[in-house]
């Protein structure tokens, strides 16, 4: 099969390569999948760079979403799972089969049935950021009737916490940057989108009414905005790191007896994982998920793939294998 791969840290166009390699065969427990599009996120950028270093065995196939049909199962795996739709998620998470690939190798959970009518780009531009933004979303207290806000509501996982949320029964602030991040924000249905950027950003949210949990993608550069706006109580959860630590204005955060939660993905108990990926596709079946704008890049393209993802593009990064 075609994959692409690398076997050493580094710049996109230095490492990454497309070879030809044996195709795999799952293991107990484990699908293999032909994949149709894969995804590509922050994480697997950040990998391959060695920003966050993952131990490789030989060589690295990156990208943990993807959608395609399972073609083989392993030993333990019903049958029947064979010719079924899937999205994935984690599937380079430990293992050397990521999605980057005509095929991949994944554990049977990982792969989750894609319901009829939803479209392979959309299957795979769930995965990482829909799963993050399910964990934000119902880590703690149930959702039903809060007031989430959601800042930077037009990238990927801003993008599924406003639908999840809303599809939930949340009501949705959310931030953003621009006019054309804020029509993404409002066509995934949040109830109010506010420039963070603004002196006022704070009143405008404050005037809808305290808010009970943030979904928070830059810690250090809202913290401040995100204390003037939650209720006594509330939690704010923070899924991205910046390049920069902030610094914890702890009396501040005392005062507004606020609770901070960290989501890492791969950290995430399996019980969790597997209740997303249920939520997330009751919430698929529904119609309440849409895609963002897609970009899409061929395998021999990969590099480029990585840099747009790298360098902020607005929307979904695809790579197809085949």
């Amino acid at each position: 099969m075609r994959a692409a791969l690398y076997d050493r840290h580094g710049p996109a166009s230095e490492v990454l390569r497309v070879e030809d390699i044996p195709t795999p065969e799952p293991g107990p427990g484990a699908v293999r999948v032909k994949i149709e599009y894969s995804g590509v996120n922050p994480t697997d950028w950040k990998a391959r760079e060695g920003i966050t270093p993952r131990p490789m065995n030989g060589f690295q196939i990156p990208h943990h979403d993807g959608a395609g049909a399972i073609d083989m199962v392993g030993e333990g795996v019903d049958p029947s799972r064979i010719g079924q739709r899937v999205w994935t998620y984690l599937a380079a998470s430990g293992r050397r089969w990521g999605t980057a690939a005509e095929w991949t190798i994944i554990p049977a959970e990982r792969a989750v049935p894609l319901p009829d009518g939803v479209s392979a780009e959309l299957g795979a531009s769930l995965g990482v950021p829909a799963m993050t933004a399910h964990r934000c979303l119902f880590a703690d207290e149930p959702i039903e009737s809060k007031t989430i806000l959601v800042a930077g509501g037009a990238g990927a996982v801003g993008h599924f916490a406003i639908e999840l949320a809303k599809f939930y029964g949340a009501r949705v602030i959310a931030t953003v940057s621009n006019a054309e991040k804020a029509e993404l924000a409002r066509e995934a249905g949040a109830d109010l989108v506010v420039s963070y950027l603004e002196p006022s950003a704070a009143d405008e949210i404050r005037s809808s009414g305290q808010v009970d949990r943030v979904i928070e993608v830059a810690l250090g550069a809202n913290l401040q905005l995100d204390l003037a706006v939650i209720k006594p109580g509330g939690v704010i959860v923070a899924y991205a790191a910046d390049a920069r630590d902030p610094v914890l204005p702890v009396r501040a955060c005392m005062n507004a007896n606020v609770v901070l939660r960290f989501v890492l993905l791969y950290g995430v108990p399996t019980d969790a994982l597997r209740e997303a990926g249920k939520d997330i596709t009751v919430a698929l079946a529904s119609g309440a998920l849409t895609e963002l704008p897609v970009h899409k890049f061929s395998l021999d393209k990969v590099a480029g793939a990585h840099d747009a993802v790298k360098n902020g593009v607005v929307g979904k990064v695809l790579v197809t294998p085949a």
